[in-house]
């Protein structure tokens, strides 16, 4: 597939959602990708990224904002709290608030800076024991607790369980988000974003549809 393949898709999706093209933000996941992909993408126009290590993102992307100017990277994967400090500053958006501990950091570093990341709250809509987020139940006692610390939480984020129907799983969030008046939906990648527009996505993740299979060698550290 390509970029123009998914952009066609999406603005596809919206029309049929009566919604407009511009409502939806494309992030393409450029993790463990080769660097001239990320490039040949770049090269196209597009200026929203994805990243899920911040060790990767932090070799890669200072040096192409350099070189393709406004670009934004959003971080989607895993946040360790030690590595809080570092992503603040490298990334224009974090997907993945998924405990107190880190919204604790993330606010310390918020009053220290000055400023912060657009957030998302992850939530675990499938309660699976295996993954990171806030249970449903809980979601919204810690969307108030972030914002008593007045951090920027924009929205909402999930992951559907794997092979299950993501549907249910969207409209819970997005039920979530406007009962805690939140505009943020990033749900939805390569294989249902359309079914997630449907249902109010904001924020789509497209990785290997972009850019192709990811080649993974050794692990990267987070």
């Amino acid at each position: 597939m390509s970029l123009g393949t998914i952009q066609s898709r999406l603005t596809a999706a919206c029309a049929k959602a009566g919604r407009a093209p511009a409502s939806v933000r494309l992030i393409a996941v450029s993790k463990v990708q080769p660097l001239e992909r990320v490039v040949a993408v770049l090269d196209e126009g597009h200026r929203l990224f994805g990243e899920n290590y911040v060790q990767e993102a932090q070799g890669k992307w200072p040096d192409l904002r350099a070189r393709f100017g406004a670009v934004q990277v959003h971080m989607i994967g895993p946040l360790q709290t030690n590595k809080a400090k570092v992503a603040v500053d490298l990334f224009d958006a974090i997907h993945t608030l998924d405990r107190m501990s880190l919204a604790e950091k993330l606010a310390k570093l918020a009053q220290a800076r000055g400023a912060s990341p657009d957030l998302f709250v992850q939530v675990n809509t499938g309660a699976e024991p295996q993954k990171a987020g806030i249970l449903p139940d809980e979601t919204d006692a810690f969307v108030a607790r972030c914002r008593a610390m007045d951090l920027p939480v924009q929205g909402l984020m999930c992951i559907p369980p794997e092979g299950e129907d993501a549907v249910p799983h969207f409209a819970m969030l997005a039920q979530m988000a406007a009962r805690n008046g939140l505009a943020g939906l990033s749900m939805g990648m390569s294989s249902d974003f359309e079914a997630a527009i449907a249902h109010g996505a904001t924020h789509v993740r497209v990785g290997s549809a972009i850019f192709g299979a990811r080649a993974y060698g050794t692990p990267l550290p987070a």
